[in-house]
C-alpha cells in the first residue's frame, strides 16, 4: 500500500523493463544503447544490450511520459544483470520526446530525438557499460532496466 502510494507521485516516476541477453550482443556503439522487444539480434546491432523486453516506450505510464517531456528532468537508468551486477546511466528528458515507439528503447549521448528515444545527453552508451554485465548478457542471462524520472 505504501509503495503504490509512493509511486503515484507528481514529481517522479519509475518504470521497470525486463529483458534477456543474447549471444550476439556486442555493446560497442559509442553513442547509444538499446533494449528491444525483438527476440533476435544480428551482430550488426552493436548498440543493443537486451532483447525480448517486456515493454517498449509506448508502454510506459502517462505520468512517466509527462515528466520525461519536461526540459530539465533527470532520467536515471539502473541496468542489472542477474548474478552479475549493475551499472548506472544518467540522462536528460526533453519536451521533444514522444515515447511512442512500440518496439525499442534507445538512450542517446546526443540531443537527437525520435519516437524510440528514452533520454538524451546520457553519461554512457553501450561501449561504456560495465563489460562484466555485457559478458553476462552475451551468455543469455536475464536483465532488468529500472528507469527513474524526476524533476
Amino acid at each position: 500500500m505504501v509503495l503504490s502510494a509512493l509511486l503515484k507521485s507528481n514529481w517522479f516516476g519509475v518504470e521497470v523493463v525486463k529483458f534477456k541477453g543474447h549471444q550476439n550482443i556486442q555493446a560497442t556503439h559509442p553513442t547509444t544503447f538499446e533494449i528491444t522487444k525483438e527476440n533476435y539480434l544480428t551482430k550488426r546491432g552493436d548498440c543493443i544490450v537486451g532483447v525480448s523486453a517486456d515493454k517498449s516506450l509506448s508502454d510506459f505510464s502517462s505520468v512517466f511520459k509527462k515528466l520525461v517531456r519536461k526540459d530539465g528532468s533527470t532520467l536515471v537508468i539502473v541496468i542489472a544483470v542477474k548474478g552479475v551486477g549493475h551499472d548506472i546511466v544518467i540522462a536528460k528528458g526533453s519536451q521533444n520526446l514522444s515515447y511512442s515507439d512500440e518496439t525499442r528503447i534507445i538512450v542517446r549521448k546526443s540531443a537527437y530525438t525520435s519516437p524510440n528515444t528514452a533520454g538524451i545527453h546520457a553519461t554512457k552508451a553501450a561501449a561504456d557499460l560495465d563489460r562484466t554485465l555485457i559478458h553476462g548478457l552475451k551468455e543469455g542471462k536475464e536483465g532488468v532496466a529500472v528507469f527513474i524520472i524526476y524533476r
